[in-house]
Order: C-alpha cells, then sequence, then structure tokens
C-alpha cells in the first residue's frame, strides 16, 4: 500500500510540476521614483544655546525606507573640498574620547550633535560655521541585499559616483 501512496504522490508531483499556462502581458511602466539628491547647509554652529544640536529641516520628506548620509566639510586639500562621513571622532593623545560629530533623521529633518565631555571647550574652528552635506538615497536604489559593488559610503566622491549625483545641483538649505 506504501509503495501505491508513493507512486500516486510521484505521478501528481510531476503532474502539477509541469503545468504552465502561457505568460501574461506585461505590467504598465511603474512611476519612476524619486532619485538621490544632496542638500548642503553652511553657518552651522554648535553651541550651548542650542544644546549643540542644530536640527536642519528637510524638504522634501525622508522615508523610512531611505539611506541618509552626512558629511562635514573638513578643509580643503589642492582646491579640492574634504567631507568626512559621520560618525566623525575626535581622541585625546592619551586615546580617550574628546567629541565627536553624529546624527539623526526623522522623516522632517536631520539633527547633526556633538558628544563629548567639555564641548564649550572643543576648539571653535570644530564647533562654528561648519558646512555639512547630507545626502538622501531612496530606499530602492540603496537596495537590502549585500553586494560586493557597494561603495565606500566614507568616501562622498565614490557615493556622488555611484548613485549618479551631479554635485554641481547641490541643494542649499538656508538656516533661520
Amino acid at each position: 500500500m506504501k509503495k501505491i501512496l508513493t507512486l500516486f504522490a510521484v505521478i501528481g508531483l510531476i503532474a502539477f510540476s509541469s503545468c504552465e499556462g502561457p505568460e501574461g502581458p506585461p505590467g504598465p511602466e511603474g512611476i519612476p521614483g524619486p532619485e538621490a539628491e544632496v542638500f548642503q547647509v553652511k553657518g552651522v554652529n554648535f553651541t550651548s544655546s542650542n544644546d549643540y544640536n542644530p536640527i536642519i529641516p528637510l524638504d522634501p520628506n525622508i522615508f523610512a525606507s531611505d539611506m541618509v548620509l552626512v558629511y562635514r566639510k573638513a578643509g580643503v586639500d589642492n582646491g579640492a573640498d574634504v567631507w568626512k562621513l559621520a560618525p566623525e571622532l575626535y581622541y585625546f593623545n592619551d586615546g580617550t574620547f574628546d567629541f565627536g560629530f553624529n546624527y539623526n533623521f526623522t522623516l522632517r529633518d536631520v539633527s547633526i550633535y556633538m558628544d563629548g565631555g567639555d564641548l564649550g571647550g572643543v576648539l571653535d574652528s570644530f564647533r562654528l560655521n561648519q558646512t555639512f552635506r547630507i545626502v538622501i538615497i531612496p530606499g530602492y536604489l540603496s537596495g537590502t541585499a549585500k553586494s560586493v559593488n557597494k561603495p565606500d559610503y566614507s568616501d562622498y566622491k565614490a557615493v556622488i559616483e555611484k548613485y549618479g549625483i551631479d554635485d554641481s545641483k547641490v541643494k542649499e538649505i538656508k538656516l533661520k
């Protein structure tokens, strides 16, 4: 009896796995998604009056699936801007943590903040008149699958190249 049931199971499996109908018509063309974009904000100050945490409003809104990267202009080298990816950490000579820049975001803004013990004692060249670039990469572009072709996110130029961003079309955000 077991042999007969096994035979029917194998025949049924073959019969059902070979069922195939004609391919249906292609679906309608989808609406193109948003492209990756870069926002720049100049004159950002980290002071006790803003709790060393300026909030940068963004329009358009950020979606939960988007990837947000924040870069601080750390200087100029041979005429080219040097961008450092946050979190950006600085240490004392003995290896203990001094201060750093980090960020988080909501659907409408990016909060760039400083961490550290004595933030008021951090050099003005790090706290005042800072320039940041905020890169928003839509979720459908960044993908969730692991890839050997992922850019080095610490390299601003590699990121804009990977996502086809025109660096001459950076959108300026004016602080109030």
